[in-house]
């Protein structure tokens, strides 16, 4: 919502309840002030229009200076500000004008007070339930919060003093009305008869009241309406929260109760995502310690563990466009997949140095232990995750170190799964891995070149790797080439040809 319908709304909503001071008070006046009753209909409506128009269009222009969000009001002192004021002094001038021109009785001036003042309370009131409803929405909009203090009425007292002056205001209207109509019932003219009498004073009484309990369900209506927006706001806010969203935040645009729950929504979000980005950085560094571990006791450099985090990241960003793999493959799962990537081989700190540094190719019985390594790293990674609880960082980092070597058509290890039993996450790892060790010179080989890689890839699609990884590493192979020249091995040499 903007700045100017705000402000559109506020003066559509104060138009109208003039014009309704203007029409009830000429009707309330005849009701209970025999002084009034003798003028005539110019005399009465006519001051009464100027001096409400007036109170209206100063109302307006001191709106007109007031900007959301830069200018913050409390709606209490908007109340005072904008709205009771200006019906107070309206009453006052209207007293003045009258004994001026009509040498007003003083208990006619006290009862056109107490009737301007007790229909300028409800009006007010609601007009600035409109004011603050309007001002939530504008804050929220801008992302911007009302200031706090310890020093606000409760909500409960707020009930119980609209309550109190509520039933005063109906006590008095109404004795006021009984008053004058005894008077006029033993001053009536003869020709009316008591049933007129009677049917006149309860049409009078009727008008009053119907007045006085319309502008209170108003009220209600339109404190409800506020009441449902905090609500609301509060649950939206507790219910992203409790789904993981910590970039939200509750609209503090009250002081009461709500702007309390409000401020203290938004500081504890901003505890936990402090947290939160703590925890991150933990386990950030958790990965960066093990992966440097077992750098340190393989041939494998770190740039290869850079290398194979941003091609599963690339494979599974293109993946989670697919019908197949859209439900899986969300932003915080592809995170997941990217911080985990690192661990895919932190089961060789359990071979044995002779035949993980080995220069040359590994016998049957070296290469059986070997393929210990994903099943090492699987056991470590579940330990932890049995002591710190179900974990998806956890989980996904198990799943990589164990399944990274299976094949599509089952002659993988260490289980021998095939196809979709195997996690997707080992598949996209197992594509990252192999294509990684190709294009990297090995003691044990030379530096393949891209395109040789890409046929060995090839070579091995619906055996070795999933047809569909396959097919998003060709869809964002150039992907691939420049994470490899971006990462490169310092100490690489130059890449065989085919």
């Amino acid at each position: 919502m903007t700045h100017l319908s705000s402000m559109d709304r506020l003066e559509r909503a104060s138009r109208l309840h003039f014009l309704l001071v203007i029409l009830i008070f000429s009707v309330y006046g005849v009701q209970v002030c025999p002084f009034l009753e003798s003028l005539s209909v110019w005399e009465l409506v006519l001051p009464v229009v100027v001096t409400m128009i007036s109170a209206f269009v100063i109302q307006r222009l001191h709106l007109a200076s007031f900007e959301l969000p830069d200018n913050q009001v409390i709606p209490s002192a908007a109340f005072w500000r904008y709205y009771f004021s200006l019906f107070i002094v309206s009453a006052i001038v209207l007293v003045g004008y009258n004994f001026v021109m009509y040498d007003y009785p003083v208990e006619s001036a006290l009862k056109v007070l107490l009737g301007l003042g007790i229909l300028g309370f409800f009006i007010a009131t609601d007009l600035t339930l409109n004011f603050e409803y309007q001002q939530a929405e504008t804050l929220k909009s801008e992302g911007q919060h009302l200031p706090q203090t310890d020093r606000y009425m409760p909500i409960t007292r707020k009930f119980t003093l609209f309550a109190c002056i509520n039933a005063l205001c109906m006590a008095g209207i109404i004795f006021l009305v009984v008053q004058k109509d005894l008077l006029w019932l033993l001053d009536r003219d003869q020709s009316v008869s008591l049933e007129q009498a009677r049917l006149s004073i309860l049409f009078e009484v009727a008008f009053v009241a119907a007045v006085i309990l319309g502008y209170t369900v108003k009220v209600i209506r339109s404190y409800s309406r506020n009441l449902a927006f905090f609500l609301d706001n509060q649950n939206h806010t507790l219910r992203q929260v409790s789904q993981g969203n910590l970039q939200v935040s509750t609209p503090v645009a009250s002081q009461d109760e709500f702007g309390v729950m409000a401020y203290h929504t938004n500081r504890m979000i901003s505890d936990l995502q402090s947290a939160y980005a703590e925890v991150k950085q933990t386990r950030d560094v958790a990965i960066l310690g093990l992966s440097s571990l077992a750098e340190t006791r393989d041939n494998e450099t770190g740039a290869h563990i850079l290398r194979t985090q941003f091609y599963v990241k690339v494979l599974a960003e293109y993946l989670k466009d697919k019908p197949k793999f859209s439900a899986y493959l969300d932003d915080q799962t592809i995170d997941l997949l990217y911080k985990s990537a690192p661990l895919h081989d932190v089961g060789k700190v359990g071979i044995p140095d002779a035949i993980l540094l080995k220069p040359g190719k590994l016998t049957d019985e070296e290469f059986t232990i070997m393929k210990q390594h994903p099943m090492i790293g699987s056991k470590a990674l579940a330990t932890a995750e049995n002591e710190l609880g179900s974990n998806s960082f956890l989980h996904f980092a198990r799943e990589i170190s164990e399944t990274h070597h299976e094949k599509w058509d089952g002659s993988g290890y260490p289980r021998g799964l095939q196809g979709e039993d195997i996690p997707l996450s080992g598949r996209l790892m197992a594509l990252a891995d192999v294509y990684d060790a190709l294009i990297s010179k090995r003691v044990y080989k030379p530096a393949f070149s891209h395109e040789k890689s890409k046929g060995i890839i090839l070579e091995g699609k619906g055996t070795h790797f999933d047809p569909d990884v396959v097919d998003a590493f060709l869809a964002c192979e150039q992907a691939f080439v420049d994470i490899a020249n971006r990462y490169s091995d310092e100490n690489s040499t130059e890449k065989e040809d085919d």
